[in-house]
C-alpha cells in the first residue's frame, strides 16, 4: 500500500491516522518516495512527508500492505513490489529515500534500471556489501524455533526497550506505538521469513551492481546505530556512483527522528 502525500504541515496525533495528509492521485513522470525499516511502516516518513510531499511505501508484510502467507517477502521479491507499484501509479522516475531494510530493497529495484532514480538518499540501510552481520535481535529471530517466541514477545514494551538501545535520546512514544499496532500475525511471519532468506551472503551478492546507480545520492548514518555500524555507510557512499556521506553525530538507526532538523536535510537533497 501507498500513500500520496503534498506537503501539509500538519502532524497526525492519531496513531491510527493516516501516515500523511494524502492528495488526489495524478499520473506524474517523478515523484519522490520513501521505503523504511523492519519492523515499523510508512509512518516513520510522517515529517519529511510534510515538508515536500510524496509517497511513503508500506511494503508487503508491513504497515497497512498485504501479509499472506503466499506473499514474496525477500529482497528480489520486495524489489519487484516497487516496480509493480510504481507501474500501477504511472510514474517514470523517482526520488528515492530509503531506510534500513527499504534501503536495500530500494537499491535492488535501483540496480534494475538506474535510469528512473533521479536522486536518492540512503539513510543506516542494510547493507548490500560484504562483511555485514545482522545485530544481536536479528540473529536470534532468525534461529528456527526460537525466532517465533522472540517475534512473538514484540510487545509495546520490548519495542521502547529495543528503540532505546538504537537511539540517542527518547524515541517518541507515538513512534512506538504505531509500529506495535501494526506488529500482528502477519508482520511477525514477515520478519521471520525475511532475517531467515537474508543471509549476510545474499546481501553481499546483490550490490555487485551498486555502481550503476549514478543518481546524486546523500547517505546520512546515525554515528550511534547499535545495529548497523558507520563503516557500512562509508561502504555506500564508496560503491553508489555518485554519493556523499554525512555521519550525523548524536544520533541512532533513526537518525532523523533523534535529529528531527534532519528532514529538511533530506527534503533538500531530494529537492536538488
Amino acid at each position: 500500500m501507498a500513500a500520496r502525500c503534498q506537503p501539509s504541515g500538519r502532524r497526525r496525533s492519531s496513531s491510527t491516522a493516516s501516515p500523511c495528509t494524502c492528495a488526489e492521485p495524478a499520473t506524474t513522470t517523478c515523484r519522490s518516495s520513501t521505503c523504511y525499516g523492519i519492523p515499523s511502516s510508512s509512518y516513520d516518513w510522517i515529517d519529511p512527508l510534510a515538508l515536500g510531499g510524496g509517497i511513503a511505501v508500506d511494503l508487503p508484510g508491513f504497515g497497512r500492505s498485504g501479509k499472506r502467507g503466499d506473499l514474496d517477502y525477500s529482497l528480489g521479491g520486495h524489489a519487484t513490489f516497487i516496480d509493480r507499484l510504481l507501474e500501477h501509479l504511472a510514474i517514470e522516475r523517482v526520488r528515492l529515500c530509503a531506510h534500513d531494510w527499504g534501503a536495500a530493497a530500494g537499491l535492488v529495484w535501483a540496480m534494475r534500471d538506474p535510469a528512473r532514480v533521479e536522486r536518492l538518499v540512503i539513510i543506516n540501510g542494510v547493507p548490500l556489501l560484504p562483511g555485514f552481520r545482522w545485530h544481536w535481535l536479528a540473529r536470534i529471530a532468525s534461529a528456527r524455533a526460537i525466532g517465533e517466541v522472540v517475534v512473538g514477545l514484540g510487545t509495546r514494551r520490548m519495542m521502547r526497550a529495543v528503540s532505546r538501545r538504537a537511539s540517542v535520546g527518547t524515541i517518541p512514544r507515538e513512534f512506538v506505538d504505531v509500529t506495535a499496532d501494526h506488529f500482528d500475525q502477519g508482520t511477525q511471519r514477515a520478519v521471520l521469513k525475511i532475517l531467515r532468506a537474508t543471509t549476510p551472503g545474499v546481501l553481499a551478492a546483490a550490490g555487485h551492481g551498486l555502481g550503476s546507480v549514478t543518481a546524486p545520492a546523500l547517505v546520512l548514518w546515525g554515528a550511534e546505530d547499535s545495529f548497523i555500524p558507520t563503516r557500512f555507510g562509508a561502504g555506500y557512499a564508496a560503491t553508489l556512483g555518485d554519493a556523499t556521506l554525512e555521519i550525523v553525530e548524536r544520533a541512532g538507526h533513526w537518525p532523523w527522528i533523534d535529529r528531527p532538523q534532519l528532514s529538511e536535510r533530506i527534503v533538500e537533497h531530494l529537492r536538488g
